[in-house]
């Protein structure tokens, strides 16, 4: 099929994007981000306070293995890792319901190297994917540069973090990615 393998993948160029995992309790869910990440060349994945690491069995059962592909670095608060993405000139999204926010086909990602109007352009982009129960915490929501939101149109309103991480990921493939 053509794919690479693990040393190939390592040494190969990534998207601009790293996917933060703020308390994600479920370890399966961990390893299906893993998984994701690994399918469209994620820079990184940062991992914070009581999500879990790898290795793991439960996070292997999903990942199958994009934990041993995909760079990940561990936060014990996920604070920490928005100041050290911001430090690096990231522009950080929470992914969460709130007011202001952007739906998901709003969004207008310019690459790190195009010209744009404005003389700030990021250095690349973070996602941050939120708690199961509680969303991603409101100091983050608030330190971070932006919201990004997912139209719903049924009864529930909210989705699965692994499926809102696929569905996220998807959409900064296209553009920076794809394009």
């Amino acid at each position: 099929m053509g794919r690479m393998n693990a040393d190939e993948f390592k040494a190969s160029e990534k998207m601009p994007l790293i996917v933060v995992l703020d308390d994600v309790r479920s370890m399966y869910n961990v390893g299906s981000v893993f998984r994701t990440a690994d399918a469209f060349r994620v820079s990184a994945i940062y991992l914070c306070g009581i999500t879990a690491c790898p290795p793991h069995p439960e996070i292997h059962k999903t990942a199958l293995g994009a934990e041993d592909t995909v760079e990940w670095h561990y936060f014990k608060d996920t604070m920490d890792a928005v100041r050290h993405l911001h430090q690096q000139g990231c522009y950080i999204y929470s992914t969460e319901q709130c007011e202001g926010s952007t739906m998901l086909q709003d969004i207008h990602l310019p690459k790190p190297n195009e010209e744009t109007d404005s003389d700030e352009r990021p250095s690349a982009y973070a996602i941050i994917m939120g708690n199961e129960v509680k969303g991603v915490r409101q100091d983050v929501v608030d330190a971070s540069d932006g919201c990004i939101e997912i139209p719903q149109y049924g009864t529930k309103h909210s989705l699965n973090v692994s499926t809102t991480a696929g569905i996220v990921i998807w959409e900064f493939a296209k553009q920076l990615l794809i394009q």
